[in-house]
This record gives C-alpha cells, structure tokens and sequence, in this order.
C-alpha cells in the first residue's frame, strides 16, 4: 500500500500480519494458500484465530498512532495471554531474550515479536494509518513519532484535501 520501509526486528511480522486486510477493497490476503504461507497458517480455525489477531494488533496501532478504536475487537492483552514465552539465555555471553515456547502458533510469534520490541522501545512507533478506508499498519521513523498517514503521497494528501475543500465550501444555504 506505501513505499516506507518495514518495521524493524519481530515489529515487521506483527505489521505483515496488520496488513493482510486491505480495507479499501476487502481483499483479506489470509483467505489465500500464499496469504497464509508466511503465517505458517493453515485454512479454517486458525486463520479464524489469526484474524482476530489481526484485528486487537489493528486496535492497538490506532491507539499507538493517538486514534480511538473503529472497530470492536477482543483485547489483545487477552489473546496473547494464551502465548507461552520462554526466556532463553545465552551461554555464549549471558544475554537474555523472550522467546515463543512453541515457535509454530503464531500467537506465540507475535507476543514474542511484542515484547521484542517493548524492550527496544519500538512498540509504540508500530502505528495505523489515520484514513478510516486504510488503517495500514506502518512503522513511524519521524523524529517526533508524530506520523499520521501510512503514505503522505495517498492517504495524507486524501485527507489534506479533504480539509482544504471542507474550508473553500460554502456552509448550506450561503452563497
């Protein structure tokens, strides 16, 4: 949908996963063998399960991005409690990092990508786009965290006009 890079780190599976809905046309990439494919989704019940995942991570990049929720979705701190994570520590130099205890779930993946990224201070900078027929997952590089739009050239320029053409119209019944 936009040309910015994608997240960094576990953040980019959790933004792919965002962005297997496009909401513009209802295309929903995880209906497809080749939208699955990089879940390691199989058809039915988790692709059910992976969808209201989809939806709760959608809630909480608009709240990351400073917008209320337009859609009802289960709480993510809810579907993620069902993820068992591992910490594993590295012998080589002692390190620690959170790791999914069964690495196949994609629950598992994305709580661990989470916490990734908690830790780096990244998860918050993992937003929606601010148009209500996009809400495109992006990752906002601005210096100020303070991106709107998924794509200033589409959907930033969209709503720019919007509210350009909202001050030259005349209110109802004026001439």
């Amino acid at each position: 949908m936009n040309d910015r890079a994608p997240a960094p780190g576990g953040l980019a599976l959790v933004q792919a996963l965002v962005n297997t809905l496009d909401l513009e046309s209802g295309a929903d990439a995880l209906e497809t063998p080749e939208g699955r494919a990089p879940f390691g989704l199989a058809p039915g019940a988790e692709v059910t399960a992976a969808q209201k995942l989809r939806e709760s991570l959608r809630v909480a990049c608009l709240a990351h991005a400073g917008h209320g929720p337009h859609a009802v979705a289960k709480p993510l701190g809810q579907l993620l409690a069902a993820a068992p994570l591992l910490v594993r520590v590295s012998a080589e130099d002692g390190s620690a990092s959170l790791a999914p205890a069964d690495p196949s779930p994609l629950v598992s993946r994305v709580a661990a990508a989470i916490a990734e990224a908690v830790t780096a201070g990244t998860w918050p900078r993992l937003k929606a786009c601010e148009a209500p027929d996009c809400h495109w997952a992006y990752y906002d590089r601005s210096p100020a965290g303070r991106s709107r739009w998924c794509d200033m050239g589409v959907c930033g320029a969209r709503a720019k006009m919007r509210a350009y053409r909202a001050r030259k119209t005349p209110p109802t019944g004026q001439h």
